[in-house]
């Protein structure tokens, strides 16, 4: 936006701007932070953290870099796969100091084939602005309630080609880190629709 068009912007307005734009860059970082986890990446998980920030876990405190340590072995040892999903966000932005209230709901699937983990809970961060870029200085994790459920069959994992556009994987290899990302799938409809959308067990 070039200063011309900013101080033909109401005052007003330009700072209801500047604090959405704030407010997206600090959820952009807590959904790095997520990927990060779930997909086994530590770079991408330690570009939501400032270097000196702390993360309170559960039976876990300490840096980042132990974080991703942390939530690597516990979840590598228990799930195949995990899935950290955000929902309600609430910010408060002061300056370049922000606190953000984040519920988040977790999902599993336990290496027993068998079941899948549920949790849910809030992440309290205290954000900070250092050189332009919005990072957790401070996490605290709160776990509110758990639970587990059986796990069925993955839809559709029967289909010989299903995974043809890429594997779905913790690491860079899944897919969607492909750039671009392209199918190499042949076109297809399926003709009974009802027993695709029958519950597996």
């Amino acid at each position: 936006m070039s200063t011309a068009t900013m101080q033909a912007i109401d005052p007003d307005r330009l700072a209801r701007l500047e604090r959405a734009a704030d407010r997206q860059e600090i959820l952009d970082c807590l959904v790095r932070f997520c990927r990060g986890v779930d997909r086994f990446d530590r770079e991408l998980m330690m570009s939501a953290f400032h270097p000196d920030a702390i993360d309170d876990h559960g039976p876990f405190v300490g840096t980042p870099e132990q974080l991703f340590d942390f939530s690597h072995g516990l979840h590598g040892a228990g799930q195949f796969a995990t899935h950290h999903n955000l929902t309600n966000h609430s910010c408060e932005i002061d300056g370049d100091t922000a606190h953000a209230e984040t519920y988040f709901l977790f999902t599993g699937r336990n290496r027993d084939n068998e079941t899948i983990w549920i949790a849910g809970g809030r992440y309290l961060d205290r954000m900070e602005r250092r050189a332009g870029e919005w990072k957790i200085a401070l996490r605290y994790c709160v776990v509110e309630w758990a639970g587990v459920i059986p796990a069925t069959a993955v839809p559709f994992a029967d289909v010989p080609d299903v995974h043809v556009n890429g594997v779905p994987q913790r690491g860079r290899e899944d897919p969607s880190y492909f750039r671009p990302l392209i199918n190499n799938r042949p076109m297809s409809f399926p003709a009974d629709l009802e027993a695709l959308s029958a519950p597996r067990g």
